[in-house]
């Protein structure tokens, strides 16, 4: 690990309904982020702890977002962790809009009002090579036990809708699917049953995380999934063990809008920052 600040390396807490969230700004200071790195910083006992690690960087002159998982591991999204961040700058710099890029590709984020921020995840993959699958197959109806359906937003998503979300053995069977063999790169779970007109009640289990609070991205996979299916139509509500959001699959991409916390700033320990190398 190295940091071109020998006082330690400053960091944000952030979280989106309790989707919680590191930030690393290394626009101005050079980060050399490790898997290491991300280990123990999203260890809740021994680091700071968070679902997720985000990197600022600056990128052909704008800002650029990457993103590890707890296990270390990389993600191309994380939906909740961009409008966390999103928010910031436009707070920063006092813009009602901003455009952003992650491996996901450019998202725009804006302030919605009522102290909401909403992002624009682009446009759902629902192709089996794009999600991506291991072999050809109806991405609307996989061919596991619920028939699930798969949905790319940058990673891969695996929605099972179920009678009732709280009937589910989430840690079982979150960790059981992560791994089936038709997700070659792993995949995030989500439980979810309609309550009600355009409104639904969804559960998550993230690929190298676990059970969420939240998730943005798989927010966005179950409204599409639903929308797909004939349940819902394209604008959603969606009731997450941590609060609710709001998913709108329109014309240019798959919006989300919901709340952000800017909880608190510190600072890594130069001794700490050691310690990983």
């Amino acid at each position: 690990m190295r940091s071109d600040n020998h006082n330690g390396l400053p960091f944000m807490k952030m979280h989106g309904l309790g989707n919680d969230f590191v930030v690393l700004d290394a626009r101005v200071q050079g980060i050399d982020i490790t898997p290491a790195l991300a280990r123990a910083l999203g260890d809740r006992h021994r680091g700071v702890g968070f679902d997720q690690l985000a990197v600022m960087t600056s990128k052909d002159h704008g800002l650029h977002l990457t993103f590890y998982n707890t296990d270390g591991s990389l993600s191309a999204a994380c939906g909740n962790a961009t409008r966390c961040v999103a928010r910031h700058v436009m707070q920063e710099t006092g813009q009602e809009t901003l455009t952003l890029t992650t491996d996901r590709g450019v998202l725009t984020a804006c302030d919605a009002g009522d102290g909401l921020t909403a992002v624009n995840m682009g446009h759902p993959q629902l192709g089996w090579s794009d999600v991506p699958l291991a072999s050809d197959m109806d991405t609307l109806a996989l061919p596991i036990e619920g028939s699930p359906v798969a949905t790319g937003l940058g990673n891969p998503h695996c929605t099972f809708f179920v009678d009732d979300v709280g009937s589910v053995d989430l840690a079982a069977f979150g960790a059981e699917h992560e791994h089936h063999p038709l997700f070659p790169e792993r995949t995030n779970v989500q439980v979810a049953h309609i309550i009600g007109p355009d409104h639904i009640r969804m559960r998550v289990w993230e690929r190298g995380v676990g059970i969420t609070l939240a998730s943005g991205s798989s927010s966005c996979a179950t409204g599409v999934a639903a929308a797909r299916r004939g349940l819902t139509g394209r604008k959603v509500q969606i009731e997450l063990d941590g609060g609710t959001i709001f998913v709108d699959w329109r014309e240019d991409g798959v919006w989300m809008t919901g709340p952000t916390t800017h909880v608190f700033s510190g600072t890594l320990t130069p001794s700490f920052l050691e310690s990983l190398t």
